[in-house]
């Protein structure tokens, strides 16, 4: 057996700061009023990190990357027949990471739209019908309980591999290091810090931009009728 750098540093980072993030979207849309501000700063912060996370997937270190771990069909069977080896996530794990990104992005993305019907309106409803900022409230709200069972799916699948099949899959998403048999996996390439630069600025600009910043204010109301008692 040998110790190998399985998960950078970013992507350790984006997977224990997105838990963050959405255990306190959570938690402020239960507790509405007030609380709404911060289930919209919660919100920006998971479509900055899927951002980071997915320009991450092209330019961070081997095994973060897209090309590295999204499955096709032969790698889908050989796993299911018991022949797939590797280090970083397995075919069916890819494809739960996948899912969880598309969900959890199109969570945020409808939210930068809705509206609550009573004082909450995303940073991106002015650009949008009423109409249509209400059809996208209600998917936000439905895909709530989709993201509920995706996750513990998720969450289930790692206990069983932990418990059952006696592979760790939380502790490398700590250390960033895993302990394979020897020669089958080699240590991660890649990323570096000119990528992560990239990655963040990309982040960053696309969190500015979802947050309204380029949405021209509304006009200010007419000025009221004087009455000058004539």
């Amino acid at each position: 057996m040998t110790t190998i750098r399985l998960w950078d540093l970013p992507v350790r980072l984006f997977h224990w700061l997105l838990v963050f993030a959405v255990v306190g979207a959570i938690a402020t849309t239960k507790l509405g009023g007030s609380w709404m501000v911060w289930h919209e700063r919660f919100g920006l912060l998971v479509v900055g990190l899927l951002a980071f996370r997915i320009a991450w997937g092209f330019l961070g270190s081997s095994y973060a990357r897209f090309t590295r771990f999204v499955p096709g069909p032969g790698a889908i069977m050989a796993y299911l027949k018991g022949q797939w080896q590797g280090a970083g996530h397995n075919p069916l794990g890819a494809l739960s990471v996948l899912a969880l990104i598309g969900l959890f992005g199109f969570q945020a993305v409808t939210g930068l739209f809705a509206n609550d019907e009573i004082a909450f309106y995303g940073p991106l409803y002015p650009l949008v019908s009423s109409d249509l900022s209400g059809t996208l409230s209600g998917w936000h709200r439905q895909t709530e309980w989709y993201l509920y069972g995706l996750v513990a799916l998720h969450v289930a699948a790692v206990m069983f591999y932990t418990r059952i099949k006696k592979d760790n899959l939380v502790k490398p998403m700590i250390t960033g290091r895993k302990v394979v048999p020897q020669g089958q996996a080699e240590d991660a390439k890649g990323g570096g810090a000119i990528a992560f630069v990239v990655s963040l600025v990309l982040a960053l600009a696309v969190v500015w931009a979802a947050s309204g910043e380029l949405v021209s204010p509304p006009p200010a109301p007419a000025p009221a009728p004087q009455d000058l008692g004539w």
